[in-house]
């Protein structure tokens, strides 16, 4: 079986349809089922996107479409939305993977959703055995209106009376009796006559979720070293000892090397982090003409991105990021390098890894240059061909400090906000009830999140969505740019905490923030309906 796939051999295989609608789909051979393995329900969401969605009115009509005109199958992606726990997301795909489902993230039904799509599969099921054995009959019934009627040899009958037109509601007539469709609508008659299901005619209410705060956390901090080639620092920062006895990779030739050139950064971290310190020494001579001139240097940096932070002399001096729709990046900034050796460090992270199309294994991530200091005597100096030292990943993901053992391996002083490559940790109680959890981490930048050592996902509610929400109609033709919504706010505010990972008491949370927020925005809240 293959979906939207080409064929090499079509007699082989089962050809299917994946898309937002499939009803124009047919198979390549008459005597294959036509499938539906991807009736999309709504879309994923985005890093620096909107939320899209899908209404109610426009998946039925879909599905209706589809099994008037001949499907055999509809199998739902997704009808129970999820959670990109860990690093699992693809590339810029949020932590939540909800969906629009009619189940959503939290495992809670999405109203009205689930009611109405429940509603056609029953009427569906009535219908079955016409539509199994019955001969189907098309007819006109108006400009955009069809009847498609499923009649079987014992004389059973069932009709499907579609209106295709986008903006206006019509009255038809079928088997001498009137019947009033809404524009973009499909009534179901499991017997010719009574129209028992329309599908842009929704019953019940829709039930709004909300998220309810419980508390906060009461925070401890730990600051995340750049690059040092200089054992000393660790040695005053109390470091050193802790890094051998937990075989850090700063001791590890497996981990840190030097190499000539810029990598990527994948064949580097065979994806085992996110992160990849790119360091390299820079000499500047005291004769610099910007130096007497209390000028800067201009620093550009190429990279495949998605994120980088830029680093001089051990302080945070850029950050750069790209999108969905293009993850390669440039910075330029201007920087203060003195007199004498300097480091450039730069921190690359992914943020999931490419997981459509085809030949992932073309696909770059990292820093690949150039690498152009702009501003010099002579010009400029193009960095990218001299020696760099790489470290895989983070002194803190070495030292496990998002476990219970791990935590002990440091000094945790007051916490701070506005802090970049700061780890942070808090106990708390689990709550009672069973209400689904989750942690409202609007006041950060960009970081990772554990609780008792399983990490819950990227958090990323800094990079605010693009795009215009404009509101939503059901009518017409639907994709992911058609029906959106958090447009100019977090992209992703909420992340699901499962109760099943907590302990009643003394769970341990610890976040690692990248860019600098506020932790004591950080809380627990819990999912209710209004």
């Amino acid at each position: 079986m293959m979906g939207n796939g080409e064929i090499g051999k079509p007699f082989l295989l089962i050809d299917t349809c994946n898309g937002f609608y499939c009803d124009g789909f047919t198979p390549n051979k008459p005597y294959k089922p036509k499938l539906w393995t991807e009736a999309w329900t709504g879309w994923f969401s985005s890093f620096g996107g909107p939320i899209p969605h899908r209404p109610i009115e426009d998946l039925a009509y879909a599905v209706a479409s589809f099994i008037q005109s001949g499907g055999s199958l509809v199998s739902y992606y997704m009808y129970h939305g999820g959670t990109n726990f860990g690093r699992t997301a693809g590339n810029f795909i949020a932590t939540s993977y909800d969906y629009d489902a009619p189940i959503d993230e939290y495992g809670l039904v999405r109203q009205p959703k689930y009611d109405h799509l429940r509603d056609l599969h029953k009427v569906i099921k009535k219908c079955e055995p016409i539509l199994v054995y019955g001969e189907l009959t098309v007819a006109s019934l108006g400009d955009n209106q069809q009847s498609y009627v499923y009649r079987s040899k014992s004389g059973a009958c069932a009709a499907f009376l579609a209106n295709n037109d986008t903006k206006s509601s019509a009255s038809v007539t079928y088997n001498g009796m009137s019947y009033e469709l809404p524009p973009w609508s499909i009534s179901i008659l499991p017997d010719c006559k009574t129209a028992v299901y329309n599908t842009a005619r929704v019953r019940g209410n829709k039930v709004q979720m909300k998220m309810s705060r419980i508390g906060g956390f009461s925070w401890k901090s730990y600051k995340e070293q750049t690059y040092n080639d200089d054992k000393k620092a660790f040695m005053t920062s109390g470091l050193l000892e802790q890094v051998n006895m937990t075989k850090n990779f700063m001791e590890s030739d497996k981990n840190t090397f030097t190499d000539t050139g810029l990598l990527e950064q994948v064949n580097v971290t065979r994806d085992r982090t996110d992160y990849l310190w790119y360091t390299t020494h820079v000499n500047i001579s005291e004769n610099e003409q910007y130096l007497k001139n209390g000028q800067y240097l201009a620093l550009t940096v190429s990279s495949a991105g998605p994120s980088l932070h830029i680093y001089i002399n051990g302080q945070l001096t850029g950050i750069a990021f790209g999108g969905l729709e293009r993850s390669t990046l440039t910075y330029t900034g201007n920087v203060k390098l003195r007199a004498g050796m300097n480091k450039i460090s730069l921190l690359s992270a992914t943020v999931g890894l490419y997981n459509g199309g085809t030949h992932y294994e073309s696909w770059n991530y990292g820093v690949l240059g150039p690498v152009i200091l702009n501003g010099l005597n002579e010009g400029k100096r193009d960095l990218s061909w001299g020696q760099w030292i790489y470290q895989v990943g983070l002194q803190g993901e070495a030292l496990n400090l998002y476990s219970f053992r791990g935590i002990s391996s440091v000094n945790w002083g007051e916490a701070s906000k506005a802090q970049p490559l700061t780890w942070y940790k808090a106990f708390f109680n689990a709550p009672e009830g069973n209400d689904p959890l989750a942690l409202d981490m609007n006041s950060m930048g960009k970081g990772l999140v554990w609780i008792n050592g399983h990490n819950i996902g990227r958090y990323w509610p800094s990079y605010k969505a693009h795009g215009a929400c404009n509101g939503c109609d059901y009518r017409g033709h639907h994709n992911e740019t058609v029906c959106i919504s958090n447009c100019g706010e977090s992209s992703q505010r909420w992340y699901h905490l499962p109760r099943s990972w907590l302990n009643p008491t003394d769970n341990l949370i610890v976040v690692f923030e990248e860019w600098g927020g506020d932790p004591n925005g950080i809380s627990l809240v819990k999912r209710v309906g209004e």
